[in-house]
Parts: C-alpha cells; structure tokens; sequence
C-alpha cells in the first residue's frame, strides 16, 4: 500500500527536545536485536517442553474458547524448574523502553517498571532471589521466537494472551487487564479507532495484536508498508519494536500509532504532547506470562507465584506495584484480573 504523498519532513522532534528524542530513538535502534542486558556465564535457556506438545494442548489451541484459562498453580518442580535452577538464573524476555512497564532508568542504570517486578517475583520463587535474573531485551516482534529458539525462559513484555499464540507458546494466567487505543497528537482532528483515521499514516509493531486490529478493520487507514516482511521494508508504519512507532509519530513520519491503552499511558507521560484518543479501548486483552510450549511445570509454578503476587488485596504485591508504576497513567484499577483455570 502506497504512503501519503504529503508526508511531512524530518523536522524538529514533536514533543521532546532534539536531544532527548535522538536518544530514545537510539535506544530502539539498539534493542532491535536480541540484546542481553545482564552480563553472566549461563548458556541457553534450554527451555524444553515436557514430553513434546500434548494432544490436549493442540486440540485446547484449535478450539480455543478461553485462551485465558492456563494450567493450575503448583509449586513442584520439573524439567525445566530444574534446568533454571542447574543455571541458577532465570533468563527473562523483557523490554528496555517502555516507560513504566520495563525501561532503564536514566540515572541508576536499573530496570524497573511493573513487567521487571514480576520478573524478580518469580526468580525469588524458584532461586531464592529476586535479583538471580539475566534480562534479555527483545523487540515486540521476536518475543515468541526467543522462547522457541531457547533464548529466554520466560517473556514478562506486555504479551497478550490470545488464541493464535497458543499455538506457538504457553501462556500463564493473566496478570493484567489492557486493550487497543489510539495515540495521536493532542492537536489531531483524529477522534480514535473510528473513520478519523481514514487517510491517515497509522503505525503499529509487526506480530503485535494491534496490527491484527488493523487487519481486520483499518477505517481507510494507511498501516501497511511497502514490501512489508521483506528486506526492502522500510519499517516505517509496521515496525519491529513498538516505542519504533512513538519516535515515527515524534518525527512526524506518522500521524497515529495503536498500540495497548497500557503501553500508550506511559508513552503519553513521556510527551506531553500526545494523548489517547478514544473514551475507551476497542479490545479487552490480557498479559500473560509466556513460556515455550509445553513447558507445563514451569507454566503450573508461574502460576502459583501469581497466586501469591495477587494475594493481599490493597497491600498484594501487585497492588503496590501498579501503584508504584502505573496508577498515575491508569487510574481506577482495584484488583488484578482473577485467574481462569483450565479444566481438561
């Protein structure tokens, strides 16, 4: 699909100083590439699925009524308990860049955010310890091929649980509530996900729920590059990383990007000059942690740290978690998604 003729130039960066700008648009460049953040002798992940994947599991995937129903929470060990433990860290997919979720903070260096706390949850469960954690960054398009090629033995990055993934993956309980929004300049005649975007330059990252959206239905809106998937794709409207598409809209290179309302809040505090459009979202999805197929006792322990990162009502950990980093971008938010437990 051919891009607007009246494409604006690389002018100044919209919201943000030129300096500041630049270097978030480095730091995308850089997580493009499966990046460890943490540097430790530990090999693979060799993450692998117990007994090979169920026929139970397949048939589970093809029927697909509840993605969001996981396996029952239990504390045993397995096989791929022991190997992390054999290791003596756990190797997490996380992402570097969204601000609130997982992003490095200027000053200290750290990772923080709500996806990094949950990271720490489950590395004290299984090692003792929250900080026997290698973080390995990865953008939004590799997340399922990390775990597949045992690069990573979890994914804590703002993954919705759907159908379509679990065929590829498997999926913890759901440990938060999300949904697709539009995020646009304040000054923009577009209103959200509605016929305002007809015409538009509309980005969204490759492999991500939000381009699926547009797929279905994209009200006249530009959301395809030329050559997508190729080597000739220029990365401009389907990008790898999806804060790729905060930067686009900053350059003025597009005029709207979807993305998760979660994602969008914090992008939204990070400019000042953009907003959500829209009351609400247009989707209801739900994060969950992701693990290689079949790993059904890593999933089961996952799930039983959830149980307990749940527990406590106002003073859960997951409470004050979202209180420490979302609240201000999400307000309203009372308790964590109940879980939804798998019966066959």
């Amino acid at each position: 699909m051919s891009r607007s003729k009246d494409r604006p130039g690389r002018g100044g960066l919209r919201g943000w100083g030129g300096v500041t700008g630049m270097a978030v648009a480095c730091a995308v460049t850089a997580a493009v590439t499966l990046l460890p953040l943490a540097h430790h002798s530990a090999g693979p992940a060799g993450a692998g699925t117990s007994g090979g994947v169920a026929t139970a599991d397949r048939a589970r995937a093809e029927a697909c009524t509840e993605p969001e129903a996981s396996l029952p929470a239990s504390g045993d060990d397995g096989p791929n308990i022991d190997r992390i433990k054999e290791r003596g860290k756990l190797i997490a997919g996380v992402d570097q860049n969204s601000f609130r979720w997982g992003y490095r903070n200027p000053e200290s260096g750290d990772l923080e955010g709500f996806d990094i706390d949950l990271v720490r949850a489950i590395a004290d469960d299984l090692l003792g310890d929250p900080d026997a954690v290698i973080f390995r960054a990865i953008p939004t398009n590799q997340r399922i091929a990390a775990l597949e090629n045992d690069r990573v033995d979890v994914v804590v990055r703002t993954m919705t649980i759907n159908c379509k993934r679990l065929e590829q993956v498997s999926f913890s309980t759901a440990y938060f509530r999300a949904g697709q929004q539009v995020l646009a300049p304040k000054e923009s005649p577009i209103t959200g996900y509605d016929s305002s975007l007809k015409g538009r330059r509309v980005c969204s990252a490759e492999g991500s729920t939000a381009y699926e959206a547009l797929e279905e239905k994209s009200f006249g809106a530009l959301y395809k590059d030329d050559f997508d998937g190729t080597e000739r794709d220029p990365d401009l409207l389907t990008v790898p990383n999806q804060l790729d598409c905060l930067v686009r809209l900053q350059l003025g290179e597009v005029d709207a990007v979807v993305t998760d309302n979660a994602l969008a809040a914090g992008q939204a505090a990070q400019d000042p000059a953009v907003e959500l459009k829209g009351k609400d979202p247009f989707t209801t999805e739900y994060y969950g942690v992701a693990t290689k197929k079949g790993s059904d006792d890593l999933v089961a322990r996952v799930n039983k740290v959830l149980v307990d990162y749940r527990a406590g009502g106002k003073d859960s950990a997951w409470m004050r978690s979202y209180e420490k980093w979302l609240a201000t971008g999400l307000p309203g938010i009372t308790a964590p998604p109940a879980p939804k437990y798998r019966t066959d």
